[in-house]
């Protein structure tokens, strides 16, 4: 059984002159350990798509089952729990809260958890090591660069050791030099981790990064 059955993924949305098919009858099978790329025009539904696998959204019809629960039966206390320990998701705009510490910002998901404050000490600076700021994890978001913002949020994704990273955009708000960086550090969670990663990007460049290349384009997925 594949890490990730997407089946009859359907998605619309009503507008006040007309209902908006973002995705359409949607089948894909994503491997435990896979680095896949998704690409497409603007509105083509490539985040609508991650949200769903992240459980932040609903579809219309069909199923989404990964690791072996089809998370669109969840209640959403259930959901919100299996997010927690399955998906971590990477921002585009990196999504941290600027009172926060990048200690803190990482430890948020696990304040979740039952964990202890030595153990979520524990995971949080080695998740911060990871990604090569164990020196700025007193820092506050204003005090990193984009780079070093977006590998804070990458090591808030990881922190929790998920089966699957979700990466919308990752490189879209960085020059090229930390967007290489990015890219280099979700190659490395892949092949040193083994964690399966699905990044959507518009940058043929990244994609290129990615083992297998999908499109989206008016709600269909080719791959």
């Amino acid at each position: 059984m594949a890490l990730v059955e997407l089946r009859d993924l359907t998605k619309r949305y009503q507008t006040e002159a007309e209902i908006i098919s973002v995705l359409e009858d949607v089948d894909l099978n994503i491997e435990a350990g896979e680095y896949l790329s998704l690409m497409g025009p603007s509105g083509s539904g490539k985040s609508t798509l991650l949200n769903l696998m992240a459980g932040l959204d609903q579809p219309d019809s069909g199923t989404i089952t990964i690791d072996g629960s089809e998370i669109t039966s969840l209640g959403p206390n259930r959901l919100a729990d299996w997010r927690a320990n399955h998906i971590g998701f990477v921002f585009q705009f990196y999504n941290l809260l600027p009172v926060l510490t990048a200690f803190q910002n990482v430890e948020l998901p696990l304040l979740l958890t039952n964990l202890s404050k030595d153990e979520r000490r524990e995971r949080v600076e080695v998740a911060l090591n990871v990604v090569n700021l164990s020196d700025r994890m007193e820092h506050y978001p204003r005090q990193l660069s984009g780079g070093q913002e977006q590998r804070v949020g990458i090591a808030r994704a990881i922190v929790s050791d998920p089966v699957m990273i979700l990466a919308d955009e990752p490189t879209g708000d960085l020059d090229a030099a930390s967007a290489e960086e990015i890219l280099t550090l979700l190659e490395r969670l892949h092949s040193e981790f083994n964690k399966t990663v699905l990044m959507v990007t518009h940058d043929q460049h990244a994609a290129e990064r990615a083992h297998r290349k999908m499109y989206l384009e008016k709600g269909v997925l080719h791959q």
